[in-house]
């Protein structure tokens, strides 16, 4: 699998290749962020890793602020950051295409035959992620502030390369 420059196979070694790439992108992001004067401490960040098939997580711990990933077979489909006023995007709107004007599921729905998945339906598609996608959540420390949280969304994004990100008219 290729999940930007990573290259790993999806089977029983998932949530180890999921572990490796999260543990080098935290270190990376913490070189990133000393390089542009940020006072970011290894402590500062952690992540949790939901292998296929996975459970969404039920809340943000509080005083944390969050990004994720979804990732499928070779693909890193979707980044993105929360705060603490996002308990819906964090948890749910991500697998439910009528839940919010964007989110992964409408985009899966709205470009399917792009991964092979024209068989998915709006009552099927949020399964469908639980499935076959997995999920990393970086969580970091809601002092750091919501420019740290961007920078550290921006550069998950600028790394692994999301299909669903920003508007076409912007690619």
């Amino acid at each position: 699998m290729a999940i930007g420059k990573w290259r790993c196979s999806i089977g029983p070694f998932a949530e180890g290749i999921m572990k490796t790439l999260a543990t080098q992108l935290k270190i990376d992001f913490l070189q990133a962020a000393k390089l542009a004067g940020l006072n970011v401490r290894d402590q500062d960040i952690s992540y949790e890793i939901l292998p296929a098939p996975h459970r969404p997580p039920t809340h943000l711990p509080a005083g944390k602020f969050g990004v994720y990933v979804f990732i499928y077979k070779e693909q890193c489909l979707k980044v993105g950051k929360v705060g603490p006023k996002s308990k819906a995007r964090y948890t749910s709107q991500h697998y439910s295409p009528d839940s919010s004007p964007s989110n992964l599921a409408k985009s899966i729905l709205a470009n399917s035959s792009i991964l092979g998945l024209e068989r998915l339906d709006k009552t099927t598609v949020g399964d469908w992620i639980k499935q076959e996608t997995h999920r990393i959540n970086f969580l970091m420390d809601s002092s750091l502030g919501i420019s740290t949280l961007s920078f550290l969304e921006i550069f998950i994004q600028c790394r692994l390369n999301p299909m669903y990100e920003g508007f076409d008219s912007q690619k």
